[in-house]
């Protein structure tokens, strides 16, 4: 019984994860049980040992070893439970040592079969996966004289031993198919069926895949997940138009189900991943997965990767990056691969969101700059108004209920004699009580005297109970609601203005260029260079945006292009840029000014450990010569003097940067290669 109480506690506190191929037998190996270590250390529940300490005291107190021979005929039952419950607290090697007790002592034993299975199961958890396969192998030739319930737990054992075996896909399917023959234990056959479906799933054998699954169906006294599971599998595995409809529609269904209330978190993100040919309609079903059903973080961490996936793809790199935050300060598997992707897709975000907020912030500053006195002020005075406003309606209405939490309930209160003894609201201590914390709340301490309100002052007007006329009551108006707040804070040095100005201009730059080479985002790129353009931002950003626009409607707009490329003949004929734009096929000369001769100059300052120098001359050769090939190379060279004069972390996150933005050069294919030895590193820090 103790036994049983256990195993149902594992069951309620495993949580299968069905978007992946689930393992035949549901236990958690987060932590084994090694020798010196406490019982509860592994998270096993504390019924699994008393079940063993029953099984130990059957033994000792009961045992009838008579002549070498057993005459107890439960004691190889007391065996088998002290092996189960080793098994199931994790303590393979002494549940290993219970099950070889049983099966070398009592050879004649009813449950010798059993027994061995178990040993099996016990010798796969300890990686011994070979030597279980072959004893289950053995037992399984002698088919014909064992019980229907042992071949079946068997043949689930011998996939189990293969799951963990490479290239051993097929002898799973072919034990699993022979162990669903029979149906001795219900809620292992639904399990075996599913993988079944799964593993067909993965080798797209998608008729083998549905029958496995429509067969969990017609199954009876099985956990219901398998069920409502086996449908989104099914529907998954639809691939026309007409099986999408279909799928959908039937899953539709299934959310209207009550009694399918607590499976809608995936009921919902799988019609999300239906429907991803409409964005708005997934969003919606994405969006009710993190709020319906009983969502596990799992579940939650891929919902809110697809809701920023779809927002990533329309170009939202800032909403994308807030649901990519949501899965990355929650998670706790950041060596996964899914997780480790999405890190890196993450970091790319950072100069997009970074950039797009310079742009916000100097836009809005310069506007206000442009504008005359008399219209800031009219701009002003429009957000002050809707500031008291805001503040009047929030007053007003926190004034209104403590008048109806103290029983001040307007006109119509009956009034009290002042005689009534004790009835008088004055004459009650927490009604008084409730009137000096709300004079306190809007006044703050103030004197008893003449005149105790402040000169700078705004009226709020309120009833008055006994006449209902209008009395004005007199407080201080905050800083945040004059004119003069804000209007002081606008920028008059020109040289603030310009910095400001240079600092839009570089990140209108940045942002096209990050649009163009690392999102492929061609219009958002051409969008952002053209506005840079219209504000004049000299021949440092003027000839590269140029040049850039050239290269982005080359193969788009002939037209657009050609104009490009004629004002890069027209105002820059000398520079690198126009060369490679008229002669694309010819080698640039060996002037003074080459990228090559640049960048040996910078790699000498490196040398000369001039890190700062370094910094400083390759952002600016990046800047001067993108779209050449030489650019990946002065990225790498940046990383590691960043490296050198911040540290290790600001190296690898350099790195990245090259690896991600130049994946395709030998540059990017160098800096890979870089952070798998720095990780490596960390790892093993000897």
């Amino acid at each position: 019984m103790a036994l049983e109480q256990g195993l149902l506690m594992l069951q309620e506190n495993y949580q299968d994860n069905f978007l992946e191929i689930l393992p035949i037998e549901p236990l958690k190996l987060d932590v084994i049980a090694t020798p010196g270590m406490t019982r509860d250390a592994d998270g096993s529940p504390q019924e699994f040992e008393k079940a063993e300490e029953k099984a130990v005291k059957a033994i000792q107190k009961h045992s009838m070893l008579i002549k070498s021979s057993e005459r107890n005929p439960q004691i190889d039952d007391a065996y088998l439970l002290l092996g189960k419950s080793r098994y199931y607290s994790k303590r393979f090697v002494p549940a290993l040592e219970a099950f070889n007790f049983v099966i070398i002592n009592y050879p004649n034993a009813d449950l010798v079969n059993e027994t061995k299975i178990w040993r099996a199961k016990t010798e796969i958890r300890l990686r011994n996966e070979e030597r279980a396969v072959s004893r289950m192998e053995n037992m399984l030739r002698r088919e014909a004289i064992l019980e229907e319930a042992i071949i079946e737990a068997a043949h689930t054992a011998a996939a189990m031993g293969y799951m963990e075996m490479q290239d051993s896909t097929q002898h799973v399917i072919n034990h699993l198919n022979k162990a669903i023959r029979t149906n001795k234990f219900p809620e292992q056959n639904a399990r075996n069926r599913f993988i079944l479906g799964q593993l067909y799933q993965q080798m797209n054998h998608i008729d083998s895949s549905n029958a496995a699954f429509k067969s969990i169906l017609e199954l009876k006294k099985i956990p219901y997940k398998y069920k409502v599971h086996a449908e989104i599998a099914m529907a998954q595995n639809a691939t026309t138009v007409e099986e999408q409809a279909l799928a959908i529609e039937r899953l539709k269904k299934m959310t209207n189900d009550r009694d399918n209330r607590s499976f809608l978190h995936v009921l919902n993100y799988q019609l999300g991943n239906l429907t991803s040919e409409n964005d708005s309609v997934s969003l919606r079903y994405y969006k009710e997965s993190l709020v319906t059903g009983n969502p596990t973080d799992l579940q939650r961490e891929l919902s809110y990767e697809k809701i920023g996936n779809v927002y990533f793809d329309k170009a939202l790199f800032v909403t994308a990056a807030a649901y990519y935050d949501s899965i990355l300060a929650t998670n706790q598997t950041p060596n996964k691969k899914r997780i480790r992707r999405l890190v890196r897709k993450r970091s790319n975000l950072d100069d997009v969101i970074l950039n797009k907020a310079i742009v916000k912030y100097t836009d809005s500053v310069l506007n206000l700059v442009a504008m005359s006195p008399e219209d800031r002020i009219g701009y002003f005075t429009v957000y002050t108004d809707s500031l008291r406003q805001d503040a009047l309606e929030k007053e007003q209405a926190l004034t209104d209920a403590n008048l109806l939490n103290t029983g001040f309930s307007g006109p119509s209160r009956k009034r009290v004699s002042k005689n009534s003894s004790g009835t008088f609201y004055f004459y009650n201590p927490q009604t008084v009580g409730f009137g000096t914390q709300e004079f306190r709340r809007i006044w703050g301490n103030r004197p008893n005297e003449d005149n105790w309100r402040l000169s700078n002052k705004t009226q709020i007007r309120m009833a008055s109970e006994e006449t209902g006329e209008a009395i004005a009551l007199e407080t201080e108006e905050p800083e945040e609601c004059k004119v003069s707040y804000y209007t002081s804070k606008i920028p008059t040095d020109q040289s603030e203005i310009d910095s400001l100005s240079v600092a839009r201009n570089n990140a209108y730059f940045k942002l096209g260029l990050l649009y163009k080479e690392q999102f492929k985002e061609e219009e958002l790129a051409i969008q952002n260079l053209e506005h840079l353009l219209t504000l004049q931002p000299g021949d440092n950003l003027e000839l590269p945006s140029t040049f850039h626009l050239y290269r982005l409607y080359e193969n788009i707009d002939e037209e657009k292009a050609t104009y490009y490329k004629n004002q890069l003949v027209n105002n820059y004929p000398n520079s690198n840029f126009t060369k490679v734009v008229v002669n694309p096929g010819e080698q640039l000369s060996s002037s003074e000014d080459t990228p090559e001769k640049i960048y040996a100059e910078v790699y000498h300052n490196y040398e000369e450990e001039l890190y700062e120098e370094v910094i400083k001359n390759t952002t600016k050769a990046i800047a001067t010569y993108q779209g050449m090939k030489i650019v990946a190379k002065f990225e790498l060279l940046r990383a590691y003097a960043i490296g050198k004069r911040d540290g290790q972390e600001a190296f690898a996150a350099a790195l990245e940067f090259v690896a991600l933005s130049y994946p395709n050069s030998d540059e990017g294919k160098k800096a890979i290669e870089v952070i798998e030895i720095i990780k490596e590193q960390k790892n093993n820090p000897n």
